[in-house]
């Protein structure tokens, strides 16, 4: 089996992953195991890969999401013990004396605390510092969690392009520049972007506002409150600490601290915080345990989506060595068999091409793939038609960014979605199009300015 046939198959089992999952037909989990584990057989098959191969793909993918499971597992227990605690009660109520009924207040406040949580580059961090806080917030002002996470990934995308952020940080190691310098010429990109992000979220507001949100808009009128039950206030007055309020919120600023310190994995700051936060706020075990299980079932359900793309990660992504030969992996016939059907007659105009196709490559492409596997591609075909390495990398960086955490590639995807409660395939389809629409504008202003050629 050649390159090409596994750069197709590889398409195939993407466009089969998506399809499935906007169709419905079952969980992300599952077509995240069964559509790569049908392409390996395959591949097996036509003698392309062999068993103890895949077999070492698959034990690559779990290497890579393995710890941002154990940083769900682990984030959505502290942030639980912390919500059954009271201390997002008194959070919510501060929030709400400041922005009142103001939704696009909230929309604004939303991508400005993105912003800010984002500028150390690690999505992950970002997720579990904007959507435990806002989330609340977004249910009790009758708000979509989709637009919150919308929001939310604009802002991280925009930010993303600091030059210590992971693809500006390649995209220069590609170029063989320092990344600083590669930054300053995207530095009016940024700011062009932060800009759009922010007129992004006014107009998210008033979308919200237009459908009847608001803490006492049309849709707060129409569902009426929701009665609490006696045994809901009972459970509620049970396990609110009340005058724990300043520990648990010292708690949190430490744990989010040690999380941007980054000395040590990721999951470890949460493992220490729930140890600490459920001996200190319960200290019966049987409240424990009751604690603990409330919150087992949505980590359980979030650590099968990324096991499952373990998987997923492993078979499309990684590469094997046979025999000390390093096979391609499918990603990298995928990227080849795109430079290879790339019409000569756009060669000259490569930029806007690799531009306008970045949003949707980055539902195939992981980031270092795309980065260490695409880009020198497309600027070994950009120099045969005399267009600059540079261009190219900034229409790439630029683009690609605005899409990263849509991306069922990126594990922090996940982690966003499974935060925010909201299946992946809604986060893509009410995210898409702004997504890609939003690369489109920055690309022109790159244009307008003279950084991409036209």
């Amino acid at each position: 089996m050649n390159e090409v046939s596994v750069g197709i198959l590889g398409f195939l089992t993407i466009i089969a992953i998506v399809v499935t999952l906007f169709k419905s037909k079952t969980l992300p989990s599952i077509a995240f195991i069964l559509f790569p584990s049908v392409l390996a057989l395959i591949l097996v098959l036509g003698g392309y890969y062999t068993f103890e191969g895949v077999a070492s793909l698959i034990k690559e993918g779990f290497k890579s999401t393995g710890p941002t499971a154990a940083l769900f597992v682990f984030s959505v227990l502290f942030f639980g013990i912390m919500t059954d605690a009271g201390m997002f009660d008194v959070i919510i109520g501060q929030l709400m004396k400041l922005v009142g009924d103001n939704v696009i207040g909230v929309t604004v406040m939303t991508a400005v605390i993105a912003m800010i949580a984002h500028m150390d580059g690690a999505g992950a961090a970002t997720f579990l510092i904007v959507i435990p806080a806002m989330l609340p917030v977004y249910k009790k002002m009758h708000m979509r969690a989709t637009s919150l996470l919308r929001i939310t990934v604009l802002a991280m995308g925009v930010l993303n392009l600091m030059p210590w952020a992971g693809p500006t940080m390649r995209a220069a190691s590609v170029l063989g520049m320092e990344a600083g310098k590669l930054w300053n010429e995207l530095l009016p990109i940024q700011v062009f972007g932060v800009i759009l992000a922010l007129g992004h979220a006014v107009l998210t507001g008033f979308q919200e506002k237009a459908r009847g949100a608001g803490l006492n808009g049309k849709l707060a009128q129409t569902e009426g409150k929701v009665e609490i039950t006696a045994t809901q206030e009972a459970k509620v007055r049970e396990l609110a600490r009340p005058k724990l309020f300043i520990f648990n919120i010292l708690l949190t600023v430490a744990v989010i601290a040690m999380l941007i310190w980054d000395v040590f994995p990721s999951y470890v700051p949460f493992m220490l915080g729930v140890g600490i936060s459920i001996l200190v706020n319960y200290t019966d075990i049987k409240l424990q345990k009751k604690v603990l299980n409330a919150h087992a079932v949505p980590a359980l359900l979030m650590c099968t989506t990324l096991m499952g793309a373990a998987v997923l990660m492993g078979i499309l992504v990684k590469n094997v060595k046979v025999d000390g030969t390093e096979i391609p992996s499918v990603v990298n016939c995928m990227s080849n068999l795109i430079s290879m059907i790339l019409p000569a007659a756009l060669g000259t105009h490569l930029p806007l091409v690799i531009g306008l196709l970045s949003v949707p490559l980055a539902l195939a492409f992981d980031t270092d793939s795309y980065f260490y596997g695409m880009l020198p591609v497309m600027m070994s075909i950009g120099q045969g038609f005399g267009v600059p390495a540079l261009p190219i990398a900034v229409s790439m960086v630029v683009c690609r960014n605005c899409a990263t955490f849509i991306s069922p590639m990126v594990p922090a995807t996940l982690l966003g979605v499974g935060l925010a409660e909201v299946d992946i395939k809604d986060h893509i389809r009410t995210s898409f199009f702004y997504v890609w629409g939003f690369s489109f504008l920055c690309m022109i202003f790159a244009i307008i300015i003279g950084i991409i050629p036209a």
